[in-house]
């Protein structure tokens, strides 16, 4: 068994499976891209909330493995050459598990890389815009009278669903008819543009049929209903 005690990350979050892959995390759309991928795997594991609401993602155990202090995070205790591996930003980790299952990514190399191609599109931009739109729309950017940074985000935002809404258009998936990481990267987002940010009219989530399509697919799979509740709030 793994002694997953020289990670101080464990003294605030004790590991009680150490031989599980420890997820510290909590279920915003970047958190629940690997509680979804680890159900979707059957990788066993152990996950650990870390809650906004006390700071605990600025805590000096959870700086201890992320210096960036963003979930989520893993600990793996069976990584490379059975040694522990500690990741962290939720792309490198859907990489490491989809390699470590062998599962969700194409096993051909040109395969791999336009995954890995679409993986970056979610990471590069529809994060980042559809995180600053739910600033602008819900948050306190929608006390500024000035509209033009909301505006600005909507907008860009529209435009990156126009792109997958086109890649959807004769494909399940986004890689076609395999779903892989880059699906599980994307949908998170869009199911928290439209639902938590309240931002769906605001970018004419109607006028991207094939990208709602795909996004109820996703959402009635098993092991992403699972997922998107995973770590339980207290």
């Amino acid at each position: 068994m793994s002694d997953l005690s020289i990670f101080p990350i464990t003294r605030k979050w004790p590991a009680l499976q150490p031989d599980r892959i420890q997820l510290y995390s909590l279920p915003t759309p970047n958190g629940v891209k690997i509680s979804i991928m680890l159900e979707e795997t059957g990788l066993p594991y152990e996950p650990h909330l870390v809650s906004f609401e006390s700071n605990d993602q600025a805590s000096p155990e959870f700086l201890s493995l992320n210096p960036n202090n963003k979930i989520p995070a893993i600990i793996d205790p069976d990584g490379p050459g059975g040694k522990p591996l500690p990741l962290f930003e939720s792309g490198a980790i859907l990489l490491y598990l989809a390699d470590k299952s062998g599962k969700f990514m194409p096993a051909d190399p040109a395969g791999r890389y336009e995954t890995i191609q679409w993986l970056m599109f979610q990471m590069g931009g529809i994060g980042p815009m559809f995180g600053q739109l739910g600033f602008f729309n819900k948050f306190a950017g929608k006390d500024y009278e000035d509209k033009r940074p909301r505006d600005r985000y909507a907008a860009e935002s529209k435009r990156l669903l126009a792109v997958l809404n086109q890649r959807l258009a004769e494909r399940s998936w986004i890689m076609g008819d395999a779903y892989t990481i880059a699906d599980i990267a994307t949908f998170p987002w869009i199911r928290n543009l439209i639902g938590f940010y309240e931002a769906g009219d605001l970018v004419g989530i109607a006028d991207f049929p094939h990208v709602t399509r795909a996004l109820n697919a996703f959402l009635a799979r098993p092991a992403v209903i699972a997922g998107l509740t995973i770590p339980k709030r207290s």
